[in-house]
């Protein structure tokens, strides 16, 4: 997993290696975290991209080796 801006400080690292097992959703990856309340409050709130893609399910399923990028709300364009 990755981290970014707010999504960042609010994890309290940048990066983060999950072991899942197999069959895991996003969900589940995202339920790893639940010792962090910061990051519980802005989760909602960003957006998810596996391997480059947005998420749109938190059941989609994480296949081994992935890379769950959390990006915060921004502004701009």
């Amino acid at each position: 997993m990755r981290f970014y801006a707010g999504a960042r400080d609010a994890a309290g690292v940048a990066e983060r290696d999950v072991d899942l097992e197999p069959g895991a959703t996003v969900a589940e990856v995202l339920a790893t975290f639940g010792d962090a309340p910061a990051l519980a409050r802005v989760l909602p709130r960003c957006s998810l991209l596996l391997d480059g893609v947005a998420v749109r399910s938190p059941a989609l399923r994480v296949a081994a080796g992935s890379c769950l990028d959390v990006l915060p709300p921004f502004a701009g364009g």
